[in-house]
């Protein structure tokens, strides 16, 4: 696994964060230092997306990257559905570089099962879904967008369907907010980033990654018609969410 030194040296000027070559080559050590129990996070919507899953439905991940959770979906169906041909899933993302490295990690059996799609999530039509999972992609959606990506979702779920949603979240008190920025910076300390790389990352990142409070995932879900919501992960800043139909 190369080592994410995207941001080590000095730059004259930071360029908007983008999901380029640069970025997909070390793009999970990048993951595995800077976003708190990301492993945990995939492995158990992996497992929901098996639990919820109905045959002759399709799962959508929107927002694939890499096919970090998609390889791990597919170990989870890999004996139970997935070897009967009755399994489908389609994965969504904006940047080709990340297509191009999730098509060599897929096997030929693997690719029977799984469309690869180059495009906006935004721009996907979606059709008997019963899993729908955006994993750490929706806070880089124009603002504008995400409620309208949230209600097609809705309509597209079949009854007994799930969105899972994975995001940076923010707070709207000052005290939590600084207090779980700082624990995140220790966090990325620990995992060798220098002040430098943290500082140089925020501001490639600042007006693309915009992130929300749980209380505004949690308002646009439910008016979107979802039945319930939950938190079934969280630490600090970072939010795994599940709502069902």
């Amino acid at each position: 696994m190369d080592e994410d030194r995207v941001f080590a040296k000095k730059m004259d000027r930071i360029l908007p964060f983008e999901f380029d070559e640069k970025v997909a080559r070390v793009f999970n050590n990048m993951l595995d230092r800077s976003v708190p129990l990301y492993q945990e996070s995939i492995k158990q919507q992996a497992r929901m997306a098996l639990r919820f899953y109905q045959k002759g439905t399709n799962i959508y991940d929107l927002g694939c990257s890499n096919g970090n959770l998609g390889l791990k979906i597919l170990n989870e169906f890999k004996g139970k559905i997935f070897e009967q041909n009755d399994f489908s899933m389609v994965a969504v993302d904006s940047s080709s570089p990340m297509i191009e490295k999730y098509r060599t990690l897929l096997d030929d059996n693997q690719k029977k099962s799984v469309e690869l799609v180059w495009d906006c999530i935004e721009n996907i039509t979606m059709s008997d879904a019963s899993v729908v999972v955006i994993n750490l992609t929706m806070q880089f959606l124009d603002m504008g967008k995400r409620k309208e990506l949230i209600s097609r979702i809705y309509q597209e779920l079949v009854p007994g369907g799930v969105l899972i949603l994975t995001e940076k979240v923010t707070q709207d008190d000052d005290v939590y907010k600084n207090l779980y920025e700082d624990f995140y910076r220790e966090f990325k300390l620990e995992n060798g980033y220098s002040e430098l790389e943290i500082s140089q990352k925020r501001d490639a990142l600042e007006k693309v990654l915009i992130p929300e409070t749980i209380r505004d995932h949690k308002n646009r879900i439910i008016k979107a018609g979802f039945n319930n919501f939950d938190i079934f992960l969280k630490w600090f800043n970072f939010a795994s969410m599940i709502a069902y139909k």
